[in-house]
């Protein structure tokens, strides 16, 4: 769409003559393509019908209008948040998640318009605050942010001027690391607001904005089945898909000599040799071991995404991977934490999840005999697998001091690589306990795994 329109649509969403003002009080813009839907009391309507259910709302249809258009999502309040948590008015509400890592080893961030109350009931100040508190956990690696568009209406948008001093707030710190801002279901209202910004955005941050129509698109930057994503936004894409006629896409078919998204105990069998360690971590490691020991941010930054389809379709395809001819060491780095994510189980598996999460109620001096025991129950390929990777890692953070990956630094990248929740997304309050979890095994795994 031309500028003029754009701008010509942010004009008519104006509700008074002083320019200022107004751009504090926009409104939500209709739908780019008229064909998409929108939520109107639980039904259906192509927007050209829209607009006569909005003059008589006849048929039982309510007349459609942004601010009705959904209520914010509630969602229940995480169990591991203190009521004295100096956020916990914001953190309640899920706002702001944290999703594990996109397709490229990248960090996502995930926020949720949907999940914001009406203004009057929501400090924005505080809601900035706490997302770059959440922000800082992360912005020392490469990460992605995927903003969910759907449910901003005209009673929960903030104001234009906080927009302004939330870009102000986030200064290079922020801004160096991140790699995608995706902005999923967008309106002319998004894209307008964004040529409002122009002047003040970068040209090189601008590249970093990515439109996304509909979530099948976002399926290839990162899985959405591991992401938290609100009910109303999966309802509302459901509809778009189908006014769209958008086939589901079919699953790949298993090609011969597969590597990423292979059972370990599957991986063995087919191997020559039947060697334990996979031949994607045996390679990404033994690379790392020569060139990336004292290597600064090992394993926090992303590598070229085009390097990294290629990377993977040759293992995939049974092709000689030689990193030596690459010379690029996050490469390496992206490629072992891409194999541990592809896995069609986490290596900790799913039996594991609940004790891991819960580790924070055994008292402290019992926790790595707990962690022990929990291992035991891995299956044999699982544990030989996890001890590899993990005496590995330890020699990383043993060189932490030219690397600066230290036990906790590594555990917050192999976190939710090593742990997710079957048929649910994680969540924010689950990373920190698997992320605590994964910083133990790190500190203490000559305890954990004695030499024989």
């Amino acid at each position: 769409m031309a500028t003029t329109d754009l701008l010509v649509d942010l004009q008519d969403d104006l509700v008074s003559d002083d320019t200022s003002k107004a751009l504090g009080q926009l409104k939500l813009s209709p739908l780019d393509e008229k064909t998409w839907p929108t939520e109107c009391d639980g039904e259906l309507q192509p927007v050209s019908e829209q607009s006569s259910a909005r003059k008589d709302g006849k048929d039982g249809q309510l007349p459609y209008s942004a601010d009705n258009e959904t209520l914010p999502e509630v969602v229940d309040t995480p169990p591991d948040l203190k009521w004295d948590d100096p956020y916990y008015e914001i953190a309640r509400r899920q706002i702001v998640e944290v999703a594990g890592d996109d397709n490229f080893g990248r960090k996502v961030i995930v926020v949720s318009a949907c999940r914001m109350p009406p203004s009057h009931q929501l400090d924005h100040t505080q809601l900035l605050k706490y997302l770059k508190h959440t922000l800082d956990k992360y912005v020392e690696s490469d990460y992605s942010v995927v903003y969910f568009h759907y449910g901003l209406n005209s009673q929960n948008k903030p104001s234009f001027a906080w927009l302004l001093e939330a870009y102000k707030e986030f200064d290079r710190k922020y801004k160096k690391n991140i790699k995608a801002l995706y902005i999923v279901h967008p309106t002319r209202f998004i894209k307008a607001l964004l040529v409002v910004f122009k002047p003040i955005i970068s040209m090189k941050f601008g590249r970093k904005i990515l439109y996304v129509n509909h979530l099948g698109e976002l399926e290839q930057y990162l899985k959405c089945e591991r992401m938290v994503i609100p009910q109303c936004v999966k309802r509302f894409d459901e509809r778009i898909q189908a006014a769209q006629r958008l086939k589901p896409q079919e699953p790949k078919k298993q090609l011969p000599h597969q590597q990423f998204g292979i059972p370990l105990q599957e991986l063995r069998e087919k191997e020559p040799e039947h060697k334990a360690i996979p031949l994607v971590m045996e390679q990404t490691s033994a690379y790392i071991r020569k060139h990336g020991l004292n290597k600064e941010g090992i394993f926090r930054r992303s590598a070229n995404m085009y390097l990294v389809k290629e990377v993977l379709e040759k293992y995939n395809n049974g092709v000689l991977v030689d990193f030596e001819t690459y010379n690029d060491v996050h490469l390496a780095a992206v490629m072992l934490k891409t194999f541990l994510r592809e896995l069609p189980e986490p290596l900790l598996t799913y039996n594991l999840y609940n004790k891991v999460v819960s580790l924070g109620k055994v008292p402290q001096n019992k926790q790595i005999e707990a962690i022990v025991e929990m291992i035991h129950f891995l299956p044999e390929d699982n544990y030989t697998v996890l001890h590899y990777l993990v005496e590995f890692l330890g020699e990383i953070a043993d060189n932490s001091d030219l690397n600066k990956m230290t036990a906790s630094n590594l555990a917050l990248v192999f976190g939710p690589a090593l742990l997710w929740a079957k048929d649910a997304a994680i969540s924010l309050n689950a990373i920190n306990p698997i992320n605590n979890f994964t910083q133990l095994l790190f500190e203490n795994y000559t305890e954990i795994f004695p030499a024989k």
